[in-house]
């Protein structure tokens, strides 16, 4: 994971943000209430969020052994936190309408992440982070619950007509016209390091690389055994840009292919369309579907193709909006007090319990040791 990449800003403007949240912390926070305890992190609607939750779901986002300064610490913590405060209230909020997670998908969805892995090495692994096997059943229970309360209340709603897709066609015409042969592509892309962005519907990431071409063996197997490859990739993608449309990348014209790597290009090429083929690129692997090939000229409305990219285009934008309204639209309701948030201000980034752990003995006795010699 590639911590450098969170929140870049200046020294200047987080200065300028430090003195302006200090400043309205002082002013409004006389009237908040003090937190329950000192590890009591949150409070969503009298539901406490502890210090254990969030470092539980701070292991699963960063490696194992990585090493990051505090700030930048506190930082994955606070967005931790928001995302727990998140899915806290639409967990509720499926109890409530009786969709949250049931013993059987919470199982499967542990066999999913286990994989071909023996017991052993499953807990080995799970261990490296700190965890155990039921912290990860109950955050396959919050995640599972969640994803069910948005699809029933949010994706299943939404519905796009022939209407639509005319008149976005009619509105684009010239979009539709490919002046060189392109070809329709999808993909499924894994990596092996932990992303705080994953988005794909099982929150299943790969970590290492190891567990990274386990994922890649399995999935092409379910390809093979006659699966759907825009339900795995919905499933499984760690691709935050396609995962929600299933991995499709769209049109990619002829002349694009010679910017790409060598062995994927010459995969493309050689694909006969609706066949899949799974590829390393450095690290990460890309299982690959030709969905079609598309000769130049104007392409239609009456084609297949056209209708079904336009369909899956403005699905994939009505989705993204109607989700972000929806959790937007329940949190605006619920009652939530963040006391690390209000901690990280007042201290100015010193949270008490939250400093850097002191080097181990032997790498200080080795210093110890180096400074006798000079």
């Amino acid at each position: 994971m590639n911590l450098s990449k969170l929140f870049p800003h200046s020294r200047a403007a987080a200065a300028c943000g430090a003195a302006a949240l200090f400043i309205l912390t002082a002013a409004c926070s006389g009237g908040r209430p003090a937190a329950p305890g000192p590890d009591v992190w949150a409070v969503v609607d009298g539901r406490p969020i502890d210090r254990a939750t969030v470092d539980k779901a701070y292991n699963m986002v960063v490696a194992p052994g990585a090493v990051a300064s505090v700030e930048e610490m506190l930082t994955i913590k606070l967005n931790v936190l928001d995302e727990l405060i998140t899915q806290d209230i639409l967990v509720d909020r499926a109890v409530e309408l009786g969709v949250q997670a049931t013993d059987v998908e919470i199982e499967n969805a542990l066999a999913e992440q286990k994989r071909s892995m023996s017991d052993e090495e499953f807990v080995r692994q799970l261990e490296a982070r700190g965890l155990t096997v039921e912290d990860l059943r109950d955050s396959l229970r919050r995640d599972i619950s969640a994803q069910k309360l948005i699809q029933r209340e949010v994706l299943d709603r939404i519905a796009v007509t022939d209407d639509d897709i005319a008149g976005f066609y009619n509105a684009n015409r010239e979009q539709f016209n490919l002046p060189e042969p392109a070809y329709r592509l999808a993909q499924i892309l894994i990596t092996p390091q932990r992303d705080p962005n994953l988005q794909n519907r099982l929150g299943d990431d790969a970590a290492t690389p190891d567990e990274a071409k386990r994922k890649a063996d399995m999935i092409t197997q379910r390809l093979q055994a006659g699966g759907d490859f825009a339900q795995l990739a919905m499933d499984y993608s760690e691709d935050p840009q396609t995962v929600a449309v299933g991995g499709d990348l769209g049109l990619v014209p002829e002349s694009a292919l010679n910017s790409l790597p060598a062995n994927l290009a010459k995969a493309v090429r050689s694909m006969e369309p609706g066949t899949a083929s799974t590829l390393s690129i450095g690290q990460n692997y890309v299982i690959l579907m030709v969905i079609s090939r598309e000769p130049a000229g104007q392409r239609e409305l009456s084609t297949p193709a056209v209708r079904d990219s336009i369909r899956d285009l403005l699905l994939s934008r009505r989705q993204q909006l109607m989700q972000q309204a929806f959790v937007a639209n329940l949190r605006e309701s619920a009652d939530v007090e963040n006391y690390l948030a209000r901690q990280v201000v007042e201290t100015q980034g010193r949270v008490p319990g939250q400093e850097l752990p002191p080097p181990a003995q032997d790498a200080a006795d080795e210093t110890a040791g180096q400074s006798t010699s000079e």
